[in-house]
């Protein structure tokens, strides 16, 4: 009878062992079937995207649909186009290739400081496109108010000469999503007469919200900020 009874019970203990074995098994496949990279591999295919020239493909097709869609526009008085910063109208991408695509703050504010982030060519004709048919030029970015200065001299630097102000996030911000922050300085332009027309940038927290117009979407692989 005890025997039996052992005997029932290392049954019941291995069909609890395969119980708890098989969503274990499940999740690791619905991991792998959901396409989760390798991080490492991820880095590379983001260097082979900007080496490959695939990059620049996808920039040039999303410059030549938004002058398209600008072509469509009339440009009143205070019609503005809304730009954000990095990764938009000046790129990073080689700090960030140096820095194995983390996010260093000391080093990136040095970055920031030199004011030396060259301009991404194709927005920049965008900007330069946008200006001769008379829309104003606002940039909005989330870098902070200590970086204003260099943030200015980099935009002059980098050929962006030309526009009605720069605002960065204040310390109120602090803890809110860029969505929240671009979307209310948005509001308050236009409380202030002015007519967003569009709006580019390289996130989609930088195009959502109220008062967008025509969204630009610029390629970036390297990081999200919501």
């Amino acid at each position: 009878m005890e025997t039996s009874q052992l005997l029932v019970n290392k049954f019941k203990a291995a069909v609890l062992s395969i119980l708890l074995i098989i969503p274990f098994l499940s999740w690791n496949c619905s991991a792998g079937s959901a396409g989760i990279v390798n991080i490492g591999i991820a880095k590379d295919e983001v260097i082979n995207y900007h080496k490959s020239g695939q990059y620049n493909n996808d920039l040039r097709e999303a410059i030549k649909d938004a002058e398209e869609k600008f072509n469509e526009v009339d440009a009143g008085p205070n019609s503005a186009v809304v730009f954000d910063i990095d990764e938009t109208v000046i790129t990073s991408y080689e700090y960030y290739r140096k820095w194995d695509f983390g996010y260093v703050p000391k080093y990136f504010d040095m970055w920031v400081d030199s004011a030396k982030a060259p301009a991404i060519l194709p927005v920049l004709d965008l900007y330069n496109y946008l200006l001769k048919r008379n829309f104003r030029i606002i940039f909005i970015t989330g870098r902070k108010e200590y970086q204003y200065e260099s943030t200015f001299n980099n935009l002059i630097n980098a050929g962006y000469s030309k526009f009605d102000t720069l605002i960065v996030k204040g310390e109120e911000y602090s803890g809110k999503t860029a969505e929240k922050f671009k979307s209310d300085k948005r509001a308050e332009l236009v409380e202030k007469g002015y007519t967003i027309a569009g709006t580019v940038g390289d996130q989609w927290s930088d195009l959502s919200g109220p008062y967008h117009g025509i969204q630009v979407k610029i390629p970036n692989y390297m990081y999200i900020i919501y």
